[in-house]
């Protein structure tokens, strides 16, 4: 079940997203990525999104996907250590996301939407997903402007949250005795990962949209471009 929009001002912001989203490209297949921190709040604004932007244009399929469909075996995550730099480099597997997910979307055919369960630690085979005529594919995860998928998005979300609200929320999904300080060790390799992206990429700066989501009921929508 997707995510309610509940309080007025989200539900406004969200809506103003999603018919931007619906005006990129009329009548087309348009493929959004949602990026940003882990914890950030990128899954539930992607699932609302998609909710609003199917209320919007009732005649568009909306496709959801997450990245974290695509995580390679832990094995392979890990094998060149723990730190930082493994995390941004080795996390994902890009080139299964783009011939499972993007290629197939652009040319109209069945989509895959995994092909690894991150918590399992092991291979899915979900049933391949129908794309409609001119469907919208809502993509959320951490890393969606990195080089190797920055040619597949018709645009861009970037949601911001500074690291001081992002990892107390991400780790409040884990339950208790997970240090909310993002300098403090535990967080090392995801705080690390994340800045090291910062420092490559500039999302923030590359993204269509910057969403200030540090307040989940008054979010902020701020076009860039």
């Amino acid at each position: 079940m997707r995510a309610p929009v509940r309080s007025s001002e989200r539900f406004a912001v969200v809506r103003d997203l999603a018919e931007r989203v619906v005006a990129l490209r009329p009548g087309e297949r348009v493929a959004v990525a949602v990026d940003g921190f882990d914890g950030a709040g990128k899954t539930v604004l992607a699932d609302q999104l998609a909710e609003v932007i199917g209320a919007v244009d009732r005649a568009r399929d909306v496709l959801r996907v997450s990245i974290d469909g695509f995580h390679r075996p832990r094995a392979q995550r890990v094998a060149r250590g723990r730190g930082p730099e493994t995390f941004y480099e080795d996390s994902y597997d890009y080139a299964a996301f783009r011939r499972a997910v993007i290629e197939p979307f652009r040319r109209g055919e069945p989509v895959t939407t995994a092909v690894n369960d991150v918590e399992a630690d092991r291979p899915v085979h979900p049933e391949p997903v129908a794309v409609g005529r001119d469907p919208v594919l809502v993509v959320d995860g951490i890393f969606l402007q990195r080089p190797e998928l920055a040619d597949v998005w018709d645009a861009a979300v970037w949601v911001d949250v500074p690291f001081e609200v992002s990892v107390p929320r991400g780790n409040a999904r884990f339950g208790d005795g997970h240090d909310p300080d993002p300098d403090a060790e535990p967080n090392r390799r995801y705080v690390g990962g994340q800045r090291l992206y910062l420092a490559a990429v500039d999302p923030r700066a590359r993204a269509t949209w910057v969403l200030d989501n540090t307040d989940l009921e008054r979010p902020v929508l701020h076009p860039r471009r």
